[in-house]
């Protein structure tokens, strides 16, 4: 898929749009109050549809770029996050480009705001995690006429580019391997949903499989906020009670996995006889627990890498080949996945 090339818009754009002078435009983007509420509320709706961006920089350079890249992720609390921009750096850093990072909290309102205030100062590029935007962070990207990677995900329509893995195809994978392993009562334990989009397809790919095999979750519990570790152990141990003939615990992330094989050893359960554990994201944080959490590697560091050079390439004139990279995760069976 090739992206359209498209001029910047400008401030006749909306003034045509919205019936009102380029000067009246300019006052209401600029926030003066000497502007009636009507027409003000006119140009912001016609600005927000055509997806127009304030440029704060008109005039003062004659490329109107920054050599800025705009990094829009939802947390660097998440282990995911901090590789990822390792691998992007490694790639910025022998450039003229410079990362900077926006922050959205995985809600959608909140990347609007992010973006919207990123794209004002005119980047040469921006990488933003997922594939899921508000009807008005994607007309901003569309009209933005810069290279635009979305990251961590490849199930779905990119705007422009995209790097990242097939998280329906990681939950399938690990659902197999459990199957295989010759588990029946699995229990799922989570970031809420739908805010973590990507956490949601794993749990899609990895239902589906299971229903194939004639299998159900027996339990589904989810959490937002506050310590991962404790989570894990809290929403393992309160499952563990509901269902005691429970027998493999599959979590959305390394980290509540870690809590709950934490909890299980302390309980002296046998991991993985009596219980079976997996996680998601190969945090080498991990490595140092009593057993290797089962888990897969989200290539969080090469998706960083890829998504970096495809914006420098992309400034430097050279499209890439494909628009969507997908890259392959490796299932890690550790030390409480049973092989078949």
């Amino acid at each position: 898929m090739t992206r359209p090339t498209q001029r910047p818009l400008t401030l006749r754009d909306v003034s045509e749009a919205s019936g009102v002078s380029e000067m009246t435009v300019s006052r209401v983007l600029r926030g003066r109050g000497d502007v009636s509420p009507a027409t003000r509320e006119k140009v912001l709706l016609a600005a927000k549809e055509l997806g127009y961006v304030p440029n704060k920089i008109a005039g003062a350079l004659a490329s109107q770029r920054v050599n800025l890249v705009a990094v829009i992720i939802p947390s660097m609390a998440n282990m995911v996050f901090p590789e990822v921009m390792t691998g992007i750096n490694s790639v910025l850093e022998k450039t003229d480009l410079q990362p900077v990072v926006g922050i959205t909290d995985y809600l959608p309102e909140k990347e609007e705001k992010v973006l919207y205030q990123m794209l004002s100062w005119r980047p040469s590029g921006v990488i933003l995690a997922g594939l899921e935007h508000s009807e008005a962070s994607k007309a901003m990207l569309r009209a933005s006429g810069i290279p635009v990677i979305e990251i961590m995900d490849v199930d779905g329509e990119p705007i422009d580019c995209a790097v990242g893995i097939s998280h329906r195809r990681a939950g399938r994978q690990m659902a197999q391997a459990i199957v295989e392993a010759g588990h029946k009562k699995i229990g799922f334990m989570g970031t809420k949903m739908p805010l973590d989009h990507r956490a949601r397809k794993r749990f899609e790919g990895f239902t589906e499989v299971l229903a194939k095999a004639g299998i159900e979750t027996v339990d589904q519990e989810f959490y937002s906020g506050g310590s991962a570790l404790a989570k894990g152990r809290d929403m393992t141990a309160d499952m563990l009670k509901r269902h005691p003939d429970i027998d493999f615990f599959y979590y959305s992330n390394d980290m509540i996995g870690a809590g709950g094989l934490l909890y299980l050893l302390e309980k002296g359960v046998r991991i993985p006889d009596d219980i079976g554990l997996a996680g998601f994201n190969g945090v080498e944080l991990l490595q140092g627990l009593p057993m290797k959490l089962a888990t897969m590697d989200a290539c969080r560091f090469e998706i960083g890498k890829q998504a970096a050079q495809m914006i420098s390439n992309q400034i430097q004139g050279t499209r890439p080949e494909k628009s969507v990279i997908e890259l392959t995760p490796t299932l890690n069976r550790g030390d409480t996945l049973r092989s078949a």
